[in-house]
This record gives structure tokens, sequence and C-alpha cells, in this order.
């Protein structure tokens, strides 16, 4: 049994926090069991592993998460990139392809492919594990996985079951039909027909679903597909796959289940109101303040609100409308001030010209101790870096040297460089688009000042 993870949000109803890149994944807001607060992929991760079912996962991506993915679970997991982010049926073709081209490669080995940010409990993992065996004692070619809805909702989609068995002691039904956000009045007949929430989970053969892609007109093969990847138009598994499959069955989890898509929904489960600097009043009720600034904020006598702010901007909004933040859209056209690496993380100080491709940038960038940041040479860029702190070994145009705090390094265009920490460093790194007059430079590495 193989676990398949898909990761390709965009982010849009978390705003500030989240955006294009950083989507809600990536957001370290949630309490861990050590204290301390954990992101959605490391708390699914996490999970995985107490279910024993971690070394069966692996991860589907665009790739510009890849390096973020990479600075949260580190490399345990293997990760497979998409070039262009066209829907889960092309995702799921991706990992089915790779996985039919490793050596050894069984057609009748069971995928499991779930979202990777479910907010679960464990007996949720436990249920994954049931799924090769529903496959095989009802001979369906695709098993699910619903939850009993809380309450008629227009934002999930529905599994109808068909009228169960109690004759056979099943823990699985059979599938009448799907229903993808219903309105109101459709969403309370559902509830009275028995349906499911759908959990976004597909269990089926790998030599069904390769027989499945190649009949909707994918190639089998790994590479070719690759090749083709951004000319595919965007599509969904459950519209192009599932709901054409008449074989299906569902596996009803009775557990917690909950899309944190929104701050009404994600706010409930930070355990606190208010994380960053800054207050809440007492009198504030329902009210939460989550912040990235340095600056305290401070808030009083409001209630029903979110107050999110990162280094991107600031949302105030009543909890029920916070999700309206998507039709603004407003970091479509933002360079992310904020930005994670497998080696370390950089933040804007500064920029100017157009937002997404400014013309200088400022930043703060911190590479942990032992890790090891280069880039290929930039042929737009020139970069001045300053070091602040710690120590490391700068490669430019291979010629190496140690650097300390006070160090100034120039980094022509087109000239190549890498970075090596031997404990961690922080540096502020100056990026002019138009080449700077050699006169106005420093030296390549000049000493930091004397008295």
């Amino acid at each position: 049994m193989k676990i398949i993870l898909l990761s390709g949000g965009s982010g849009k109803r978390l705003w500030p926090l989240s955006g294009e890149v950083r989507s809600k994944t990536f957001l370290k807001l949630l309490p861990a069991p050590d204290g301390s607060r954990e992101s959605m992929i490391q708390r699914v991760c996490r999970q995985l592993g107490e279910a024993g079912l971690l070394d069966s996962a692996t991860i589907v991506t665009h790739h510009s998460q890849l390096e973020l993915m990479r600075s949260q679970i580190g490399n345990r997991i293997p990760i497979l990139t998409e070039s262009h982010k066209r829907g889960t049926l092309t995702a799921i073709a991706l990992a089915c392809a790779y996985l039919q081209s490793q050596p050894g490669a069984d057609p009748s080995e069971p995928l499991i492919f779930m979202p990777v940010d479910p907010y679960v409990e464990a007996s949720f993992f436990g249920l994954l594990r049931t799924l090769p065996s529903v496959l095989s004692s009802s001979g369906a070619n695709i098993a699910l996985i619903g939850t009993r809805p809380t309450f008629p909702s227009t934002q999930y989609g529905y599994i109808v079951p068909e009228a169960a068995n109690s004759n056979t002691g099943d823990i699985y039904r059979r599938v009448s039909k799907f229903a993808e956000k219903p309105d109101m009045n459709q969403a309370r007949v559902l509830l009275q027909k028995d349906a499911l929430w759908n959990c976004g989970v597909f269990a089926f053969s790998l030599g069904f679903i390769s027989e499945a892609l190649l009949g909707y007109g994918l190639p089998g093969d790994y590479d070719q597909l690759l090749q083709l990847y951004e000319g595919l138009s965007e599509a969904s598994f459950d519209k192009e796959i599932v709901e054409h499959t008449k074989n299906t069955v569902v596996v009803p989890y009775e557990g917690a289940w909950e899309d944190l898509g929104s701050w009404d929904t994600f706010t409930k489960h930070l355990g606190t109101n208010s994380i960053g600097p800054g207050s809440i009043s007492g009198d504030s009720s329902n009210t939460h303040l989550v912040s990235e600034l340095d600056q305290p904020i401070h808030v009083i006598g409001v209630s029903n609100l979110i107050i999110a702010a990162s280094h991107d901007g600031i949302l105030v909004a009543s909890k029920e409308n916070s999700s309206r933040i998507k039709e603004l859209d407003p970091g479509k056209s933002i360079l992310p001030s904020n930005t994670e690496y497998s080696w370390g993380s950089s933040r804007i100080l500064r920029r100017s010209g157009p937002l997404k491709t400014p013309g200088e940038l400022i930043s703060v960038v911190r590479v942990l101790q032992g890790k090891h940041m280069g880039e290929p040479a930039t042929p737009e860029w020139t970069m001045i870096w300053m070091v602040l702190s710690g120590s490391g070994q700068v490669k430019v145009n291979g010629s190496t040297r140690a650097v300390k705090p006070g160090d100034v390094l120039e980094i022509k265009p087109g000239t190549p460089y890498s970075l090596e920490a031997n404990t961690e460093l922080e540096f502020v790194s100056v990026k002019f688009r138009e080449p700077v007059p050699p006169a106005q430079l420093p030296a390549s590495i000049s000493p930091a000042p004397t008295d």
C-alpha cells in the first residue's frame, strides 16, 4: 500500500499569512504535542508516523513549494513536483506514472490518495489501513472515505450511499451518486438521505487507475507526461474519473473532520486568541489576533473579528465574512515577503518598482547551521551582502572565502555563487536590477571596520 498526499492550494482565504506559495498547509499555527506550533503538513506527517504509515507516503506538489515543503518535513518523504498546477486529475496521473515507472511496480498494489492537510483524529489514519481490504472484499474499483455532516453545507461535496445492508456487517456502503457543492435546500435534502461529506480520499489499484487514465488520454509514461504537462487542461479527478466509475464504495468515518479553509474555522483550533505581539481586551468576544509583525497590535472592545497581519498586509474582518478576501485576490501581484527554504529563510525589508518584478530588493537572509544555499548565475542582478551574524564559507565564481560579521560581499551579474553556514548565519542582501557603478561598490570582501 502506498499513500500519496496531494498539495496544491493557493492560500487565498487565509491571506495575508498564506499566499500562492505558502498556502494554509504551511502555516505553523496549530498547537503541537510538545507545546510548540506546527503546520498542517507537519501535523499530518506526525499522525502518519504515529500510525506507522509515514514510510509509505509520497507527496505531489507544485515545484514552487518544494523548498518550503522540505524545510518543514525534511527529506524522509519522496516529493514529486508539478511544473504547472493542473488539478487533481493530472496530479494523480503524475504520481501513478511515477510509481508505474519504478522497478517491480505491481499493478495490484493499492494506492491511497488524500489531501495533504485534513484536520482529523488518529482514527482516520487507522481507517486508511482498511481500504485495501475494502477494495478486495467489495470488488470495487474505487473506495472513498466520507464523514457524517454536522450541518447542511454548500461548500463541500457529498457522497450519497445506497441503503445499508445490516446483514453483511461490512464497514463500507455502495455509492449511489455524488453531489458537488449543492445549494442550501439541496444540502438539507442530502442530509435526509444519509449523505456523507466527501473527505477527498481515493483508493484503487495501480492497474485500475493506469488503465482509466490511459482511457482519458493521459500517457502512462512519466517522462512523456512531464513533457505534456504545460499543455494539459485543469481537471478534477472526482468529475472525470470517480463520477464515471460505476463500482465505487464509501467507508464512513465517525471521527472529527474539518476543512480549515477560512479564518473562521482555523481560529477555533489555535488554542489561544492571540499569536504574536499584542493583546485582546477581556471584553472582546470571539476575536482572534494572528500577527507575524514585530510591532504589537492591541485590540479593544470588538467581537467576532479576525485580525491577521504579516509583512504582506493586514486583514481586519468579521469571522463570518473573512473568506470574502478571496474575491479581492490581494496577493496576486505581490512577491511574498517571507519565504522559507530547505536551507533557511528570507524576509524582504524593502522593494521598489513593480511588486511582482521589483527593480530593487533589500532582504534579511538566514542560513541554518550546516546548510548550503546556492544559486545559478543571475544575469540581471547585482547583489551586495553584509554579514550580520554567524560565520561560513562563500564561493563566488570559483573562489572560496570565509565570512564573519561585518564582512561585505559583492556578487556581480552573471556570477555563480554559494554559501555554507558554519554556524547559523544572517546577512542583509541588497539586489539591484541595474548594475551599480563600480566606483560605488565596496571591495569583494572587506573586513569589519575597526575603531
